[in-house]
């Protein structure tokens, strides 16, 4: 769909994914729901600024500052948050080709950002480049199919992280995309690529049924969904179980509101994502019912102008 026939149609992009058995506004007064809110950005691509306003159909939409306010805003209105990345966190504005990646990071830190996933173009200054400016995040970068123990990220990137929030734990981990042919050797250098069907499997079980994960989270740099034959988040989707909500980049899909899939046994999978460039910011709030697997989930993605 047209980026601008998409606007008209959606406006904000509220929805309502009824997966649970319990109206959704009553998380607001029942002791026994606690609600989840996750945002979430993919391919900011080291958009600091605002677009210019040149007449462009982006003209004086995102950047960093609107995005922050924004997030502080929905932080001061809801009690469980947490604020992800699906990678591409680097290249496409001259503040990378001056700064290498380090403005990215200190904005992301500022802006209390929770975890990410490394999408292909973080290794747009290296392997090397990509380690040298951890030191500037304050939030894990997530991958669970690359292999980097012949790298400078060995035991500096995690497959997963738990977060605790009133009582639910909720995992998230990231699953990227194959290197070979969209970057050059000699960036990514030992980074071995794992399959990624079977390398989020093995995550979310190990999340779901060892370490007794409320709500499992993955962070694909996949792809949405592609003409040919390539593993996707549909895919990832349909051809695993034990993860319940695919947050997605790399094919920059401005979606009009998520995608509900069934997984290999039957059960719902949410895929969100929100374009590119920090155009949107997507939010996704999950209601759980304690003591039980009755969860119901709202979707609003907006843009930010």
């Amino acid at each position: 769909m047209k980026r601008r026939d998409f606007i008209k149609r959606s406006g904000s992009g509220a929805f309502l994914l009824s997966s649970g058995a319990f109206p959704f506004s009553a998380a607001i007064d029942d002791p026994n729901l606690v609600k989840l809110t996750i945002l979430h950005t993919n391919d900011v691509h080291s958009r600091i600024d605002p677009f210019p306003m040149d007449g462009g159909r982006n003209q004086g939409m995102g950047g960093a500052s609107k995005r922050a306010t924004l997030i502080k805003q929905l932080r001061k209105e809801n009690d469980n948050v947490l604020l992800l990345d699906c990678g591409d966190i680097f290249q496409g504005t001259p503040y990378f080709n001056f700064f290498a990646g380090e403005l990215e990071m200190k904005l992301m830190t500022e802006m209390g950002y929770d975890a990410g996933t490394i999408g292909n173009h973080d290794f747009d200054a290296g392997i090397d480049g990509l380690e040298k400016q951890l030191k500037h995040a304050n939030f894990p970068l997530l991958i669970a199919n690359y292999d980097l123990k012949n790298t400078v990220l060995h035991k500096k990137v995690e497959p997963y992280k738990i977060f605790k929030k009133s009582g639910l734990k909720i995992g998230v981990f990231g699953i990227g995309i194959a290197l070979e042919g969209l970057v050059p050797k000699k960036l990514y250098k030992e980074t071995v690529y794992l399959d990624p069907i079977d390398n989020a499997q093995k995550t979310a079980t190990h999340l779901k049924e060892e370490m007794k994960c409320d709500y499992v989270i993955c962070l694909s740099h996949l792809g949405y969904t592609y003409d040919e034959k390539r593993v996707c988040d549909i895919h990832l989707a349909h051809m695993t179980k034990d993860i319940d909500l695919i947050l997605g980049g790399h094919t920059h899909t401005f979606m009009r509101k998520p995608d509900i899939r069934r997984n290999i046994i039957g059960k719902e999978v949410v895929i969100n994502q929100v374009g590119w460039a920090g155009l949107m910011l997507g939010k996704i709030d999950i209601v759980f019912e304690k003591g039980s697997s009755q969860k119901c989930h709202t979707c609003k993605n907006t843009f930010i102008s």
